[in-house]
Formats: structure tokens, sequence, C-alpha cells
């Protein structure tokens, strides 16, 4: 008997403690490395009040975007089809799952999203948040196919994640909740910003004549007009984050917005991508149709299609697009590229341990 109020003692000071940890420990903020540029041009990034940004939240959501534990059979991560080496995409026109499926879907990039302020993501703005964003792949049958109470409990059966959880939130009782928690926060630190172009600005470099005429071209309603959509020397995202129809179609096989909304004045917009790290993330568009930078800009050039959603600044439509010289053409592709920002891709924080 006095063995057995021994052992009940010892299991309440047991839990006692326990629940005094998890009560106690206050994760530290993390400071998010904003570019000079970006606060300069930009209002401050989207950090929700119930997710804030810690140390240690971060630590843990790189960890899971790197894991494979996540997968229904622990083959794909996150990483898998958002590779940090060639700017979190996969150069892949449909990225597969682990069953071998494919979508109808080229991988985003992931970079600068804590500034994406409509809070609308994938490139039909299915998901309101990165959290949400976090949540849906994982349950996927094409993509990661699993179970989120199946993967909680691999995680909370793991060595190291029970303590990694009471670290960044203050439990070590693991849903899918906490996870797309910490996955968001360390998305919102992957951040893109020091491009030749952004060099530029700073006044630390110059640009080649045809880099500089690229940029004219770029920003000339009469010549390539593409600043509407894609932001410019004021905009360093080189994104409007909003969703347009740019003329790829006449009809449409994907809705993109009108499928989320159910407005048939959506039908066949996506999502305007940042123009940032083109040199690493091919293919292009939504669906990855175009292989080469010269096609996309072929495309708006003279491979422009109506429809009935096209959208107006599309404004030569008609004439099959803006009809850019072969010199305008290549000049354009040159300063396209001068938005690739090398170290962000060599750039160790994103990178796997």
């Amino acid at each position: 008997m006095k063995n057995i109020y021994i052992l009940l003692i010892s299991f309440f000071l047991l839990m006692n403690c326990s629940s005094k940890e998890e009560e106690t420990y206050v994760p530290i903020p993390y400071n998010l490395k904003i570019p000079q540029l970006f606060a300069d041009k930009l209002i401050a990034p989207i950090i929700p009040t119930n997710n804030p940004l810690t140390k240690e939240g971060v630590a843990l959501g790189k960890k899971l975007f790197f894991d494979k534990i996540l997968s229904g059979n622990s083959t794909q991560s996150c990483a898998t089809c958002h590779d940090p080496k060639i700017a979190f995409t996969d150069n892949r026109p449909f990225s597969d799952g682990i069953d071998g499926s494919f979508g109808n879907r080229n991988s985003m990039p992931l970079f600068n999203l804590a500034w994406n302020f409509d809070e609308l993501f994938t490139w039909d703005g299915k998901e309101f948040s990165l959290e949400k964003q976090a949540f849906e792949p994982v349950t996927n049958p094409i993509e990661m196919h699993a179970n989120w109470t199946v993967v909680a409990k691999k995680l909370q059966e793991h060595s190291e994640y029970p303590v990694l959880f009471l670290q960044a939130f203050g439990t070590s009782t693991i849903d899918s909740t906490l996870v797309t928690k910490a996955i968001a926060q360390f998305e919102r630190t992957i951040i893109s910003g020091n491009s030749k172009f952004d060099k530029f600005l700073k006044g630390e470099t110059t640009l080649t004549t045809e880099e500089q005429n690229g940029f004219d071209v770029f920003m000339d309603e009469a010549r390539g007009d593409c600043f509407h959509c894609h932001g410019s020397n004021n905009n360093p995202l080189w994104t409007d984050n909003k969703f347009h129809n740019n003329g790829l179609d006449a009809t449409f096989s994907d809705l993109g917005l009108g499928a989320i909304t159910g407005d048939p004045a959506d039908n066949g917009k996506f999502r305007s991508p940042s123009l940032r790290n083109l040199a690493f993330t091919a293919p292009y568009m939504h669906d990855g149709r175009f292989a080469t930078l010269e096609e996309v800009i072929n495309h708006y050039s003279i491979g422009l299609k109506p429809s009935s959603t096209i959208d107006p600044l599309m404004k030569k439509v008609n004439e099959g697009g803006v009809n850019l010289s072969t010199k305008d053409k290549a000049d354009l592709k040159a300063f396209l590229l001068s938005l690739s920002d090398l170290e962000f891709i060599n750039n160790q924080d994103f990178q796997e341990k």
C-alpha cells in the first residue's frame, strides 16, 4: 500500500511539473529580415495575431517543411514540389503525388508570401491564409494523400517533435492546426530581395544597355505594357497578387478563379505570379505550358486569344498582342532575368540542414 501511495504522489508531481512547463514556456520572437527596398516601398508584412513569428515556431516549420513524414507513405515532403534550390518550385509542368497521380497545375514558387495582402493563395485563390494553404496538400489525393489524424499520431510518437511543439507553442499535444501554423511561420520568412535589379535600385551596380531597354519595354504602355499586373521599380514584389485572364485560351478546361467564386466573369482568371527568379522557375504559367521565357514573351507579343473574360489590360488582344520587335523581345528577357536572386536560392536559412 505504501508503494502505491508513493507511485501516486510521484505521478501527480510529474503531471504538475509537466503542466507548469507547458504553461510557462515562452518562445522567442523572430525578427523578420525585411530588405530595405521592401521597407521603403511596401507596408509591413501580414503576420496573424494568432500565429506570431517565433524562433522556435520557424525552426519547427522548417523541419516539417522538409519532413516526408507528412505524406501518406513517407516519400514526399513539402520541399519535394517546392525545392529551395530552384526558388521553391520543381521545374515540371505538373507535380506528381505519392501515388504517381498528376494534377493540372504548375507548382508555384514560394517567396515574399507575407506581403500577399489579400491573403488568397494558390493559382486560383482557393485558400485564405497560409495556414489553410498548408493544410490541404497533406490530404489531397493527387499530392501527399495522407490523413491528418494519422500524421498527427506519427508526429506525436516521434522522438523529437513533442518537445519541439512544446517549445514553439507551449504544448506537446500535436494536431493539424499547430503543424500548419508552424509551416506558415517558416514560409513567411522566405524572402527574396537581392537580385541584380534590386542592387541597381540601391546604386550598387549598373544595368547593361539591353537590360535597361528591356525595363523600358516592360514599363512602356505602347510596347510591353507589363507593369500593370507585374509591378515595377516601385513594387519590389513584381506582382499585383491579383487574378487575371491573360489570353491563354479562348475556352477554358480549367476555370481558375471562376471555379472558386462561381462567377462566370472569373472564368480563366489566375493569379499573376511574381517575376522574381524566372531564371530558376521554368516552366511558366499555371499549367506550365511554356518551357522558356521566349515562349512567354511571344505569347504576349503575338499569341493572345480573345474570350469573354479577357482582362481589359490585354488591350491589343485583337492584334494578337503587343507585337514586339526581335530586339525588344531579347532585351525584355534580359531585364526579366535581372530579377533573379542567386543569394536567395543559396540562402542556408531556407535549405535543409
